[in-house]
């Protein structure tokens, strides 16, 4: 539950609340956790490529409701989740059969439920082609928009080529209560040299990770998430969050690493503490970063510098180290690299500059990264937060905070666990087929792309 949640349904929170005139936000399902209700899978066409991933996800599925007149059909209970596999849909009198089998689904969701629509990407396919995977993109963040009481909307394009097996970490991420704040959003899935056989709740068993900026808040949360999924933890912060980066790392049985990201040597540094034990690096999260917030006409060199070089290039130096083969204690053959990026860098935010523009540029880097990694295996992605409670966003003066909550379709702030599922779904060696992609973890903030 996040911090906004927990102060509505407290006693006191409710008052406050009802004086104020806020409606109470959504209960989001977190977790490794299905929808409760019935899965119903829509096929638009002779694929089965959904049918075969929700068998290896073992997950029953029923056959849909579909609209065909003025009064819309209904479900007789409500019903978990809407997959629908779009991947057959190539024209536009074919998006019919996408309303037809929505507006059943939307009116008979449950809450915290899940719309996810699968579909083949444009390009190559023609004119009348990409103009449909367009509209499903439309479809989608509108669709979301609609949702009620913290159901989501997703869009996940399956390139040609990808198998049930690349896509099976997908599915099941964005069923489950990990993606609770992934909402609107569409990314790619492209086929992979070894796909998976299962959903597995311990992927990471074993496999080593390093996080920045781990001491407290989202990289706390992270530290923690991994894992839980097996993770062996390398927990890095600076020297003056020693104390809590300890705590952080004894918790998970991990091993920290006090270490200024800046420094010329810390590629090496991280490298020779992961070599020391004998292991190299499966996933390398780049979570720390910090804030020097004014309006560009006040900002100096110094202002500006200091954001850039720790948000974006202490992570390329860092990357050049550790993605150097011959460096003991480097990036494993197929590892991952996943940068924090943010919504600001997105859509830009007003006295953040320089904050905008290192997380931009996060965004763009793994993006170029992709293609270059991806004969080794390693895959590089991005998250971009939204709003996010924690000890920061809490001095936030109340009305401001009340808005930045508000401004998306899920009513509240995320969780630092949010974004942390939804790295360790990206670190998960069966999510593979998923490289170049920027996630925002933001309950489909109104503002931005």
């Amino acid at each position: 539950m996040s911090a906004l949640e927990k102060a509505f349904y407290s006693p006191v929170g409710r008052k406050v609340a009802a004086k104020a005139g806020l409606a109470e936000p959504p209960r989001l399902r977190r977790g490794r956790t299905f929808p409760q209700g019935a899965i119903v899978l829509a096929p638009l066409g002779p694929s089965t490529l959904v049918a075969e991933t929700l068998a290896l996800l073992g997950r029953a599925h029923e056959s849909p409701v579909v609209d065909d007149g003025d009064e819309a059909p209904g479900y007789g209970d409500r019903i978990g989740a809407l997959v629908v596999d779009a991947t057959d849909a190539r024209t536009v009198s074919e998006l019919e059969g996408l309303r037809a089998v929505l507006r059943p689904a939307v009116r008979g969701i449950e809450r915290a439920g899940r719309i996810v629509v699968v579909a083949r990407p444009g390009g190559g396919g023609g004119w009348e082609a990409d103009a449909v995977a367009r509209a499903l993109d439309g479809i989608n963040r509108t669709v979301a928009k609609e949702l009620r009481g913290g159901a989501t909307s997703t869009l996940v394009y399956a390139h040609e080529g990808a198998t049930p097996g690349d896509l099976v970490s997908t599915l099941g991420f964005v069923l489950q209560g990990r993606s609770a704040f992934v909402d609107g959003q569409a990314w790619h899935v492209r086929p992979a040299a070894v796909a998976a056989a299962a959903l597995d709740a311990r992927p990471l068993d074993g496999r080593v990770c390093v996080v920045t900026g781990a001491a407290r808040g989202i990289g706390a949360a992270i530290v923690r998430t991994l894992a839980r999924d097996g993770a062996v933890i390398v927990a890095v912060d600076v020297p003056a969050a020693g104390e809590g980066l300890a705590a952080v790392a004894n918790e998970v049985g991990g091993t920290a690493l006090q270490l200024d990201i800046t420094a010329d040597d810390a590629g090496a540094r991280i490298a020779a503490h992961v070599a020391a034990r004998g292991a190299r690096i499966h996933a390398m999260v780049h979570n720390a970063g910090i804030t020097r917030d004014k309006i560009l006409v006040n900002t100096d060199a110094a202002r500006w510098g200091s954001v850039v070089d720790v948000n974006l290039a202490a992570q390329m130096r860092i990357n050049d180290v550790l993605l150097d083969p011959a460096t003991e204690g480097g990036m494993a053959d197929q590892g991952r690299i996943v940068g924090v990026a943010s919504t600001s860098g997105l859509a830009g935010n007003k006295g953040q500059t320089n904050y905008a523009a290192s997380k931009a540029g996060v965004a763009g880097l793994v993006i170029s990264m992709a293609p270059d990694l991806a004969a080794r295996g390693i895959t590089a992605n991005a998250v971009a937060p939204g709003f996010i409670e924690t000890d920061m966003t809490a001095r936030i003066p109340f009305v401001q905070r009340e808005v930045f909550r508000r401004s998306n379709s899920l009513s509240q702030g995320g969780s630092p666990v949010d974004v942390a599922e939804t790295i360790g779904y990206l670190v998960d060696p069966a999510s593979q087929g998923v490289t170049g992609q920027v996630i925002r973890v933001c309950g489909q903030n109104l503002v931005g792309a």
